[in-house]
């Protein structure tokens, strides 16, 4: 699936096909009913006993130290922004599989070093300071520290 109808569903766009919800539910790890019924329960709430790990990045599993432990805060349903927690383990980079997608990200440093590669410019963020940027001008990022490196990002599908 491309990263403009995964886009569109989750702005209510598109009609997708039933391959589609198939294809997108197997990636969410969830039944395909979930994602066509209405939320139940208190659906703006993310209790901490229930937050969804998700993937981590295309190339960690040629070394599995290197894994990125990313945590959705928000909740899994459609939404216009998510919050994510990411562990950036020691030498962790993703320049061989940078992002490149629509939307609007902004991060902040919770503790370590975040270098963050943006089209052609570089910068090096620590702890407490955050930066904004555009998600369809290439980007990826690296731990800049010998430690455990944590970031928080605040992902929105739209575009200024």
């Amino acid at each position: 699936m491309s990263f403009g109808l995964i886009s569109e569903l989750e702005r209510g766009l598109g009609n997708p096909s039933v391959l589609s919800l198939h294809r997108l539910a197997e990636a969410l790890g969830v039944p395909v009913h979930k994602l066509l019924a209405e939320p139940d329960g208190d659906a703006m709430v993310v209790r901490a006993s229930e937050r969804h790990i998700m993937p981590s990045y295309p190339d960690a599993d040629e070394d599995p130290t290197r894994l990125v432990r990313r945590t959705l805060l928000t909740p899994r349903a459609q939404s216009t922004v998510q919050l994510i927690r990411s562990e950036l383990p020691p030498g962790f980079s993703n320049e061989r599989t940078p992002f490149r997608h629509v939307g609007t990200e902004a991060v902040v440093v919770e503790c370590g070093v975040l270098i963050v590669q943006h089209g052609d410019r570089t910068v090096e963020l620590h702890e407490g300071d955050t930066m904004e940027y555009r998600c369809s001008t290439t980007h990826w990022w690296a731990n800049g520290l010998d430690g455990t490196t944590v970031v928080l990002g605040a992902v929105s599908p739209f575009e200024d």
